[in-house]
């Protein structure tokens, strides 16, 4: 049986792996499924259609897989499917989707009061740090980083490698590979640190660089630019940024830092 406390309150119906440690006073609701080597804390509540998989953390008074903040849905038990190996540290919550699926793949780093609302889809190695939040339908691609008391706007995509800096209101698609910063955000430059650390060498870099100049520096309308770039035949990574560009709903943030206190 799994290492259960004894003033944890546990649904009959809920399925928890008999290698998973659940703590004092947690709570887990009936349709909670717990696989194996997880880790539930003190005052942890589990709840919701929630499917979790293996060797996750969930450190005190986590609120998981509660109803979407939507007016007239507070009864409403939506579905949340979390991956492998994510921490979610002290008070984060995680609410479950309202219209879908809200759902977080792997190895994920959500600190101290984060907010993930409903529906939104995180990719894997991310950082969401003290205080972020996302509205509802946020889609995160791997390895973003959301710093600390940022504020991002529902259906707002934040592409692979990109880097959110502390403080940022961010109403509109940030870019894979970028940096954005300030209310509202705007560019700076690109990822350059967090580049460096996913491992991509000095050429790769600099050929990300150039791509960077001439979406976003260069002469010509955007979409005068992005088909520049198709027909120079890019490698993967400018392509993934050409096509996160065209596929947009939101528009993508363009405007440089620089340029913008410039205008003003």
């Amino acid at each position: 049986m799994a290492n259960v406390h004894s003033t944890a309150v546990i649904a009959p119906s809920a399925s928890i792996h008999e290698t998973s440690e659940v703590g004092p006073y947690a709570v887990i609701g009936p349709r909670v499924r717990l696989g194996p080597g997880n880790v539930v804390g003190p005052h942890v509540v589990i709840e919701g259609d929630t499917e979790i998989g293996a060797d996750n953390r969930f450190l005190a008074s986590c609120s998981i897989g509660a109803s979407p903040q939507i007016a007239g849905r507070s009864g409403h038990v939506g579905r949340l499917m979390i991956g492998d190996g994510n921490v979610f540290r002290e008070f984060v919550t995680v609410h479950a989707g309202g219209e879908g699926v809200t759902v977080l793949g792997c190895r994920n780093l959500i600190m101290a009061t984060a907010h993930v609302a409903h529906d939104c889809r995180l990719g894997d190695d991310i950082v969401l740090a003290n205080g972020a939040t996302l509205g509802g339908h946020v889609q995160i691609e791997d390895a973003a980083q959301v710093s600390g008391l940022c504020a991002i706007h529902q259906h707002v995509r934040i592409g692979t490698n990109a880097f959110v800096a502390g403080g940022s209101i961010v109403t509109q698609d940030v870019a894979p590979y970028c940096l954005v910063q300030g209310d509202r955000a705007r560019l700076v430059s690109l990822n350059l640190v967090g580049l460096k650390r996913a491992g991509l060498s000095t050429i790769e870099v600099a050929a990300l660089k150039r791509v960077y100049r001439a979406l976003f520096r260069g002469p010509g309308s955007m979409a005068q630019r992005i088909a520049a770039l198709d027909a120079s035949a890019p490698d993967q990574r400018a392509r993934r940024l050409l096509t996160f560009l065209r596929t947009s709903e939101r528009g993508v943030i363009t405007t440089s830092r620089r340029s913008f206190a410039t205008a003003a």
